[in-house]
């Protein structure tokens, strides 16, 4: 066994808990893994994972393991970079998450012409409207809105984003069209839970804030079904502009309160602070800042 292939099968393994996952990510068998794990752990005389039927957990001296394993890696692939660099060709592998609806739309229309230059990069795209956790699931960047809560991370800024009030024409005409922000009080609203204070709506009006506490029947994490719903004429929803577009140009939607629109949201890649950017992760970054510039 070569050491540095033990050493990227232990982070792997680690990272996604399991040896069938770790295995996975890096391209061999489950088998090849375990046995690879197995010569790291006889070479040190140490055991570096705690095995059960349900979950693979690093021991206290596996977790220092990997916690030296991770840098040394990334240097190495950093004196791969400088190759590639001088090659002029990029290549190897980009793990990405992004929230659904963004990701399955925007953003891959994005990475096309990025992977249509670069045919030696594999991109790996995790869409999920949870945040995950960067460092410990092995993810490069992560495409997210709003503001960074985690100081170990880095946020590059890659567009504004409006957020819109949105309903159905079949709504609105059973209900009637609300003029002012402070009538959605009478209306059933549909909440985004995935946004800060979701029940609690926020307006500019004669440029001050005014903040409309709002309630409804359907509440989810997830924009586009939140819009979905919308569409179906069940009642007024808010969320970001790029999910709404298709809808508002279909006419299943339209746009409500545009002059009173207070609220924006920041799309940023964020990657770890302390950990190199190899090269095509550089490109990408530069690459979706140009994508997305408004």
């Amino acid at each position: 066994m070569d050491t540095l292939d033990g050493m990227r099968t232990l982070v792997a393994v680690a990272r996604q808990k399991s040896f069938t996952g770790g295995a996975k990510q890096l391209g061999i068998s489950t088998k090849l893994a375990s046995k690879y794990i197995g010569q790291l752990e006889s070479k040190h005389a140490a055991l570096l994972f705690h095995r059960t039927t349900r979950s693979v957990t690093l021991t206290d001296t596996g977790r220092a393991y990997f916690e030296r394993c991770v840098p040394l890696l990334e240097q190495i692939d950093e004196l791969d970079d400088v190759i590639q660099h001088r090659q002029a060709s990029l290549s190897g592998t980009i793990r990405l998450t992004a929230p659904t609806a963004f990701g399955s739309t925007k953003l891959v229309d994005a990475l096309a012409p990025f992977l249509q230059l670069h045919p030696n990069i594999r991109v790996e795209l995790s869409l999920s409207d949870q945040h995950v956790a960067i460092i410990d699931e092995g993810v490069d960047v992560a495409i997210r809105f709003g503001q960074l809560q985690d100081s170990t991370l880095i946020a590059k800024r890659l567009m504004r984003m409006r957020i819109v009030a949105f309903a159905s024409p079949e709504y609105l005409a059973r209900h009637g069209k609300p003029s002012h922000p402070s009538a959605l009080a009478t209306h059933n609203c549909l909440l985004q839970k995935s946004q800060v204070d979701p029940d609690n709506w926020k307006f500019k009006v004669d440029g001050q804030l005014v903040i409309v506490n709002v309630q409804g029947t359907f509440a989810s994490n997830s924009p586009r079904a939140v819009t979905q719903m919308a569409s179906q004429g069940l009642g007024i929803g808010m969320g970001p502009k790029y999910v709404t577009e298709p809808y508002v140009k279909d006419g299943s939607l339209q746009l409500l309160f545009e002059d009173y629109e207070a609220n924006e949201l920041i799309l940023n890649a964020v990657y770890a602070s302390n950990r190199h950017l190899p090269a095509r992760i550089r490109a990408l970054l530069e690459h979706l800042a140009v994508a997305f510039k408004q």
